[in-house]
Protein backbone atom coordinates (compact mmCIF):
# COMPACT_ATOMS: atom_id res chain seq x y z
CA UNK A 1 0.00 0.00 0.00
CA UNK A 2 3.16 2.39 1.17
CA UNK A 3 4.51 1.76 -2.14
CA UNK A 4 1.35 2.33 -4.41
CA UNK A 5 0.73 5.42 -2.17
CA UNK A 6 4.37 6.46 -3.07
CA UNK A 7 4.17 5.71 -6.94
CA UNK A 8 0.31 7.71 -7.21
CA UNK A 9 2.44 10.86 -5.94
CA UNK A 10 5.32 10.53 -7.90
CA UNK A 11 5.24 13.55 -10.99
CA UNK A 12 5.98 11.23 -13.74
CA UNK A 13 3.03 11.99 -15.50
CA UNK A 14 3.22 14.21 -18.68
CA UNK A 15 0.93 17.62 -17.85
CA UNK A 16 -2.44 17.54 -19.22
CA UNK A 17 -3.75 19.93 -21.73
CA UNK A 18 -5.68 21.94 -18.58
CA UNK A 19 -2.85 21.94 -16.69
CA UNK A 20 -0.94 23.66 -19.64
CA UNK A 21 -4.42 25.86 -20.42
CA UNK A 22 -4.12 26.82 -17.01
CA UNK A 23 -0.34 27.58 -17.01
CA UNK A 24 -0.99 29.70 -19.85
CA UNK A 25 -3.77 31.94 -17.69
CA UNK A 26 -0.92 32.17 -15.06
CA UNK A 27 1.59 33.46 -17.49
CA UNK A 28 3.54 30.44 -17.60
CA UNK A 29 4.52 29.71 -20.96
CA UNK A 30 7.65 28.37 -22.70
CA UNK A 31 10.12 31.51 -23.16
CA UNK A 32 13.83 31.12 -24.79
CA UNK A 33 15.96 34.39 -24.30
CA UNK A 34 18.23 33.01 -26.56
CA UNK A 35 16.11 32.42 -29.29
CA UNK A 36 14.98 36.14 -28.66
CA UNK A 37 18.56 37.17 -29.05
CA UNK A 38 19.03 35.15 -32.37
CA UNK A 39 15.68 36.57 -34.24
CA UNK A 40 16.42 39.81 -33.01
CA UNK A 41 20.13 40.43 -34.14
CA UNK A 42 19.00 38.17 -37.55
CA UNK A 43 16.58 40.89 -38.77
CA UNK A 44 18.93 43.42 -37.52
CA UNK A 45 21.77 42.67 -39.40
CA UNK A 46 19.06 41.72 -42.05
CA UNK A 47 17.36 44.92 -42.03
CA UNK A 48 20.91 47.25 -41.98
CA UNK A 49 22.34 45.48 -44.72
CA UNK A 50 18.79 45.78 -46.74
CA UNK A 51 18.36 49.50 -45.89
CA UNK A 52 21.95 50.78 -46.50
CA UNK A 53 20.46 54.02 -47.60
CA UNK A 54 18.89 54.79 -44.38
CA UNK A 55 21.73 53.58 -42.25
CA UNK A 56 23.98 56.31 -44.09
CA UNK A 57 21.28 59.08 -43.90
CA UNK A 58 21.35 58.50 -40.16
CA UNK A 59 25.26 58.32 -39.95
CA UNK A 60 24.97 61.58 -41.97
CA UNK A 61 22.61 63.09 -39.59
CA UNK A 62 24.39 61.95 -36.57
CA UNK A 63 27.49 63.30 -38.34
CA UNK A 64 26.26 67.13 -38.55
CA UNK A 65 24.74 66.90 -35.22
CA UNK A 66 28.16 66.90 -33.30
CA UNK A 67 29.72 69.30 -36.04
CA UNK A 68 28.12 73.12 -35.47
CA UNK A 69 30.54 75.06 -37.34
CA UNK A 70 29.21 74.73 -40.73
CA UNK A 71 25.92 75.71 -39.90
CA UNK A 72 27.51 78.59 -37.36
CA UNK A 73 29.72 79.65 -40.78
CA UNK A 74 26.19 79.53 -42.83
CA UNK A 75 24.04 81.57 -40.12
CA UNK A 76 21.87 78.33 -39.36
CA UNK A 77 20.89 77.72 -35.70
CA UNK A 78 22.90 74.25 -34.41
CA UNK A 79 19.12 73.81 -33.14
CA UNK A 80 18.35 72.87 -36.70
CA UNK A 81 21.11 70.00 -36.89
CA UNK A 82 19.11 68.66 -33.49
CA UNK A 83 15.67 68.55 -35.47
CA UNK A 84 17.21 66.75 -38.29
CA UNK A 85 18.96 64.36 -36.00
CA UNK A 86 15.42 63.92 -34.34
CA UNK A 87 13.71 63.22 -37.14
CA UNK A 88 16.33 60.53 -38.40
CA UNK A 89 15.68 58.69 -34.85
CA UNK A 90 12.34 58.56 -35.16
CA UNK A 91 12.52 57.93 -38.65
CA UNK A 92 14.95 54.70 -37.86
CA UNK A 93 12.95 54.00 -34.80
CA UNK A 94 10.25 53.33 -37.45
CA UNK A 95 11.72 51.87 -39.48
CA UNK A 96 13.92 49.33 -37.58
CA UNK A 97 11.94 49.43 -34.34
CA UNK A 98 8.20 48.33 -35.53
CA UNK A 99 9.57 45.08 -37.71
CA UNK A 100 11.65 44.06 -34.34
CA UNK A 101 8.77 43.94 -32.35
CA UNK A 102 7.06 42.30 -34.62
CA UNK A 103 9.89 39.72 -34.95
CA UNK A 104 9.89 39.80 -31.27
CA UNK A 105 5.95 38.89 -31.20
CA UNK A 106 6.67 36.19 -33.67
CA UNK A 107 9.50 34.45 -31.89
CA UNK A 108 7.61 34.04 -28.71
CA UNK A 109 4.23 32.71 -31.11
CA UNK A 110 6.51 30.46 -31.87
CA UNK A 111 8.38 29.17 -29.08
CA UNK A 112 5.48 29.40 -26.92
CA UNK A 113 2.80 27.91 -28.59
CA UNK A 114 0.69 31.43 -29.24
CA UNK A 115 0.45 34.94 -27.77
CA UNK A 116 -0.98 34.85 -24.38
CA UNK A 117 -2.03 37.77 -22.01
CA UNK A 118 -1.93 37.84 -18.67
CA UNK A 119 -1.86 40.16 -15.56
CA UNK A 120 -0.80 37.44 -13.15
CA UNK A 121 2.76 37.69 -13.07
CA UNK A 122 2.50 41.87 -12.99
CA UNK A 123 0.62 41.25 -9.31
CA UNK A 124 2.79 42.26 -6.48
CA UNK A 125 4.67 39.89 -3.93
CA UNK A 126 6.47 40.71 -1.10
CA UNK A 127 8.28 37.54 -2.43
CA UNK A 128 9.89 39.74 -5.05
CA UNK A 129 11.63 42.08 -3.00
CA UNK A 130 12.91 39.63 -0.50
CA UNK A 131 16.48 39.76 -0.37
CA UNK A 132 16.57 36.25 1.12
CA UNK A 133 14.51 35.09 -1.93
CA UNK A 134 16.71 36.69 -4.43
CA UNK A 135 19.68 35.33 -3.15
CA UNK A 136 18.21 32.01 -3.06
CA UNK A 137 17.36 32.50 -6.56
CA UNK A 138 21.24 33.10 -7.51
CA UNK A 139 22.64 30.49 -5.22
CA UNK A 140 19.84 27.79 -6.54
CA UNK A 141 20.67 25.26 -8.84
CA UNK A 142 18.80 26.67 -11.69
CA UNK A 143 21.16 29.93 -11.05
CA UNK A 144 24.16 27.78 -11.45
CA UNK A 145 22.48 26.50 -14.47
CA UNK A 146 22.02 29.50 -15.79
CA UNK A 147 25.84 30.61 -15.02
CA UNK A 148 27.11 27.84 -16.50
CA UNK A 149 25.80 28.58 -19.91
CA UNK A 150 26.46 32.16 -20.33
CA UNK A 151 29.91 30.98 -19.53
CA UNK A 152 29.73 27.97 -22.57
CA UNK A 153 27.70 31.09 -24.81
CA UNK A 154 30.85 33.29 -23.68
CA UNK A 155 33.46 30.47 -25.03
CA UNK A 156 31.75 29.16 -27.71
CA UNK A 157 31.28 32.68 -29.37
CA UNK A 158 34.56 33.63 -28.56
CA UNK A 159 35.98 30.40 -30.24
CA UNK A 160 33.99 31.01 -33.29
CA UNK A 161 35.36 34.65 -33.38
CA UNK A 162 39.47 32.88 -32.80
CA UNK A 163 38.18 30.55 -35.68
CA UNK A 164 37.67 32.96 -38.22
CA UNK A 165 39.80 35.77 -37.29
CA UNK A 166 42.81 32.76 -37.75
CA UNK A 167 41.23 32.05 -41.20
CA UNK A 168 42.14 35.30 -41.83
CA UNK A 169 45.36 36.45 -40.15
CA UNK A 170 47.85 36.25 -42.79
CA UNK A 171 45.76 39.06 -43.97
CA UNK A 172 45.46 41.01 -40.84
CA UNK A 173 48.66 40.75 -40.24
CA UNK A 174 49.48 42.88 -43.42
CA UNK A 175 46.98 45.81 -42.29
CA UNK A 176 49.69 48.11 -41.10
CA UNK A 177 51.52 48.02 -44.62
CA UNK A 178 48.75 49.45 -47.33
CA UNK A 179 47.39 53.26 -46.29
CA UNK A 180 44.93 53.60 -43.30
CA UNK A 181 41.66 54.12 -46.02
CA UNK A 182 43.02 50.43 -47.17
CA UNK A 183 43.37 49.05 -44.22
CA UNK A 184 39.89 49.99 -42.63
CA UNK A 185 38.49 49.04 -46.05
CA UNK A 186 40.02 45.16 -45.58
CA UNK A 187 39.13 45.03 -42.03
CA UNK A 188 35.47 46.18 -42.42
CA UNK A 189 35.32 43.35 -45.29
CA UNK A 190 35.77 40.83 -42.87
CA UNK A 191 33.17 42.13 -40.48
CA UNK A 192 30.30 40.61 -42.37
CA UNK A 193 32.13 36.91 -42.57
CA UNK A 194 32.43 37.39 -38.98
CA UNK A 195 28.76 38.39 -38.24
CA UNK A 196 27.56 35.76 -40.17
CA UNK A 197 29.52 33.01 -38.05
CA UNK A 198 28.54 34.40 -34.94
CA UNK A 199 24.52 34.57 -35.82
CA UNK A 200 25.60 30.75 -36.80
CA UNK A 201 26.57 30.09 -33.74
CA UNK A 202 23.70 31.93 -31.93
CA UNK A 203 21.38 29.86 -34.06
CA UNK A 204 22.65 26.72 -32.48
CA UNK A 205 22.45 28.36 -28.67
CA UNK A 206 18.81 29.84 -29.82
CA UNK A 207 17.64 26.01 -30.82
CA UNK A 208 19.69 24.21 -27.69
CA UNK A 209 18.05 26.61 -25.45
CA UNK A 210 14.98 26.18 -26.48
CA UNK A 211 14.85 22.24 -26.06
CA UNK A 212 16.34 22.64 -22.84
CA UNK A 213 13.60 25.09 -21.94
CA UNK A 214 10.69 22.99 -23.37
CA UNK A 215 11.63 20.25 -21.33
CA UNK A 216 12.38 22.01 -18.20
CA UNK A 217 8.93 23.45 -18.57
CA UNK A 218 7.44 20.62 -18.80
CA UNK A 219 9.12 18.94 -16.25
CA UNK A 220 7.85 21.49 -13.72
CA UNK A 221 4.09 21.23 -14.68
CA UNK A 222 4.64 17.12 -14.39
CA UNK A 223 1.64 15.13 -12.90
CA UNK A 224 1.50 12.77 -10.39
CA UNK A 225 -1.62 9.77 -10.63
CA UNK A 226 -2.86 11.19 -8.25
CA UNK A 227 -2.73 14.85 -9.79
CA UNK A 228 -4.71 13.60 -12.86
CA UNK A 229 -7.48 12.24 -10.63
CA UNK A 230 -8.33 15.45 -8.85
CA UNK A 231 -8.38 16.91 -11.88
CA UNK A 232 -10.54 14.67 -13.42
CA UNK A 233 -12.91 15.16 -10.82
CA UNK A 234 -12.97 18.95 -10.72
CA UNK A 235 -13.61 18.91 -14.54
CA UNK A 236 -15.80 16.13 -14.95
CA UNK A 237 -17.07 16.21 -11.37
CA UNK A 238 -17.41 13.70 -8.68
CA UNK A 239 -19.00 10.09 -9.30
CA UNK A 240 -21.46 10.56 -6.77
CA UNK A 241 -22.52 14.31 -8.22
CA UNK A 242 -22.81 12.40 -11.69
CA UNK A 243 -24.54 9.79 -10.82
CA UNK A 244 -26.70 11.92 -8.63
CA UNK A 245 -27.53 14.07 -12.11
CA UNK A 246 -27.63 10.63 -14.60
CA UNK A 247 -30.42 9.69 -11.60
CA UNK A 248 -32.14 12.75 -11.66
CA UNK A 249 -32.37 12.60 -15.67
CA UNK A 250 -33.64 9.40 -15.57
CA UNK A 251 -36.27 10.58 -13.37
CA UNK A 252 -37.06 13.56 -15.96
CA UNK A 253 -37.55 10.78 -18.89
CA UNK A 254 -39.35 8.34 -17.12
CA UNK A 255 -41.47 10.95 -16.14
CA UNK A 256 -42.20 12.77 -19.41
CA UNK A 257 -42.72 9.18 -20.93
CA UNK A 258 -45.40 8.29 -18.52
CA UNK A 259 -47.15 11.53 -19.37
CA UNK A 260 -46.86 10.97 -23.19
CA UNK A 261 -48.30 7.89 -22.83
CA UNK A 262 -51.19 8.90 -20.54
CA UNK A 263 -52.84 10.87 -23.01
CA UNK A 264 -54.47 7.46 -24.51
CA UNK A 265 -56.38 7.81 -21.30
CA UNK A 266 -58.09 10.94 -22.63
CA UNK A 267 -61.40 8.77 -23.33
CA UNK A 268 -61.74 8.42 -19.40
CA UNK A 269 -61.30 12.15 -18.44
CA UNK A 270 -64.54 14.02 -17.24
CA UNK A 271 -62.19 17.78 -17.47
CA UNK A 272 -59.38 19.28 -17.72
CA UNK A 273 -57.76 21.98 -15.85
CA UNK A 274 -55.35 24.33 -17.83
CA UNK A 275 -53.18 27.02 -17.63
CA UNK A 276 -54.24 28.17 -20.16
CA UNK A 277 -51.49 26.40 -22.88
CA UNK A 278 -48.27 25.81 -20.34
CA UNK A 279 -50.01 23.13 -18.01
CA UNK A 280 -53.12 20.70 -18.26
CA UNK A 281 -54.24 18.39 -15.95
CA UNK A 282 -56.84 15.47 -16.78
CA UNK A 283 -59.44 14.49 -14.55
CA UNK A 284 -61.50 11.64 -14.02
CA UNK A 285 -64.92 11.78 -11.85
CA UNK A 286 -68.30 10.57 -12.33
CA UNK A 287 -71.20 12.05 -9.93
CA UNK A 288 -72.18 10.28 -6.95
CA UNK A 289 -68.90 8.29 -6.77
CA UNK A 290 -67.38 8.30 -3.01
CA UNK A 291 -63.74 8.44 -4.59
CA UNK A 292 -62.17 11.45 -4.50
CA UNK A 293 -61.60 12.62 -8.35
CA UNK A 294 -58.40 11.02 -10.10
CA UNK A 295 -55.71 12.57 -12.31
CA UNK A 296 -55.40 10.17 -15.64
CA UNK A 297 -53.28 12.59 -18.29
CA UNK A 298 -51.06 15.93 -17.20
CA UNK A 299 -48.54 17.61 -18.86
CA UNK A 300 -46.54 20.72 -19.45
CA UNK A 301 -45.99 22.51 -22.78
CA UNK A 302 -45.78 20.25 -25.70
CA UNK A 303 -48.05 17.57 -23.81
CA UNK A 304 -50.28 20.09 -22.44
CA UNK A 305 -50.89 21.10 -25.72
CA UNK A 306 -51.91 17.44 -27.28
CA UNK A 307 -54.23 17.03 -23.96
CA UNK A 308 -55.64 20.69 -24.64
CA UNK A 309 -56.38 19.47 -28.57
CA UNK A 310 -57.60 15.70 -27.40
CA UNK A 311 -60.09 17.46 -25.04
CA UNK A 312 -61.09 19.44 -27.93
CA UNK A 313 -61.83 16.21 -30.06
CA UNK A 314 -63.57 14.36 -27.64
CA UNK A 315 -65.68 17.69 -26.21
CA UNK A 316 -64.23 17.67 -22.71
CA UNK A 317 -64.69 20.39 -20.82
CA UNK A 318 -62.23 22.85 -19.04
CA UNK A 319 -61.37 25.33 -17.00
CA UNK A 320 -58.58 27.72 -17.04
CA UNK A 321 -56.93 27.74 -13.76
CA UNK A 322 -53.24 28.40 -13.92
CA UNK A 323 -53.03 28.02 -9.58
CA UNK A 324 -54.89 25.04 -9.50
CA UNK A 325 -53.50 23.50 -12.54
CA UNK A 326 -49.92 23.78 -11.10
CA UNK A 327 -50.64 22.52 -7.98
CA UNK A 328 -52.42 19.51 -9.54
CA UNK A 329 -49.62 18.71 -11.87
CA UNK A 330 -46.74 19.07 -8.95
CA UNK A 331 -48.70 17.85 -6.10
CA UNK A 332 -50.28 14.37 -8.07
CA UNK A 333 -48.89 11.93 -9.92
CA UNK A 334 -50.83 9.92 -12.94
CA UNK A 335 -53.28 7.08 -11.74
CA UNK A 336 -53.66 9.19 -8.20
CA UNK A 337 -56.23 10.82 -6.22
CA UNK A 338 -56.39 14.54 -5.88
CA UNK A 339 -54.93 15.21 -2.40
CA UNK A 340 -57.52 16.15 0.15
CA UNK A 341 -56.41 20.18 0.57
CA UNK A 342 -57.51 20.50 -3.24
CA UNK A 343 -60.83 18.75 -2.65
CA UNK A 344 -62.65 22.26 -2.39
CA UNK A 345 -60.95 23.69 -4.82
CA UNK A 346 -61.48 20.50 -7.38
CA UNK A 347 -64.89 20.11 -6.79
CA UNK A 348 -65.77 24.06 -7.75
CA UNK A 349 -64.04 23.22 -11.05
CA UNK A 350 -65.87 20.40 -11.87
CA UNK A 351 -69.40 22.05 -10.66
CA UNK A 352 -68.57 24.82 -13.01
CA UNK A 353 -67.65 22.52 -16.08
CA UNK A 354 -70.84 20.45 -15.68
CA UNK A 355 -73.35 23.56 -15.70
CA UNK A 356 -71.49 24.58 -18.35
CA UNK A 357 -71.44 21.35 -20.38
CA UNK A 358 -75.24 21.21 -19.66
CA UNK A 359 -76.09 24.39 -21.21
CA UNK A 360 -75.76 26.65 -17.89
CA UNK A 361 -74.12 30.39 -18.84
CA UNK A 362 -72.93 31.17 -15.34
CA UNK A 363 -69.84 32.89 -14.42
CA UNK A 364 -66.60 31.45 -14.09
CA UNK A 365 -66.06 31.17 -9.83
CA UNK A 366 -63.29 32.26 -7.62
CA UNK A 367 -61.17 29.43 -6.72
CA UNK A 368 -58.78 29.47 -3.83
CA UNK A 369 -55.76 27.75 -3.34
CA UNK A 370 -54.00 26.90 0.19
CA UNK A 371 -50.61 28.92 -0.09
CA UNK A 372 -48.72 26.07 0.41
CA UNK A 373 -50.04 24.65 -2.48
CA UNK A 374 -49.10 27.66 -4.95
CA UNK A 375 -46.39 26.76 -7.29
CA UNK A 376 -44.85 29.14 -9.90
CA UNK A 377 -44.19 27.34 -13.72
CA UNK A 378 -40.79 25.74 -12.10
CA UNK A 379 -42.47 23.85 -9.27
CA UNK A 380 -41.06 26.52 -6.18
CA UNK A 381 -43.36 26.91 -3.85
CA UNK A 382 -44.93 29.91 -2.77
CA UNK A 383 -42.23 32.22 0.00
CA UNK A 384 -45.48 33.70 1.72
Amino acid sequence: MAEDKDESQEKSQAPSSRKLEKAAEEGRVVQSKEMYVFTILFAGVFLMYSLPLVVNDFLMSLKSFLQFGPELRNGHSPLKSIETAIKMVVKITIIFGLPLCVVCILTQYAVGGGIRFSFKPMEPKLSKINPISGLKKIFSIKGLIELFKALIKVFFLGGITIFVFSEYLPEITHLSHPNLFSALKKLLSFFPILLAALLVGLAVIGAIDFAWQKYDFIKQLRMSHQDIKDEYKETDGQPEVKQKIRKLQMQAANKNNRENASIENMDKATAIITNPTHFAVALQYEVGESDAPKIIAKGRGKIAERIIDEAKLRNIGKLESPDLARALYYTTEIGEEVMSKLYNAVAIALAYIYKINSGESIEKPLINIPEELIFDEFGNQNDK
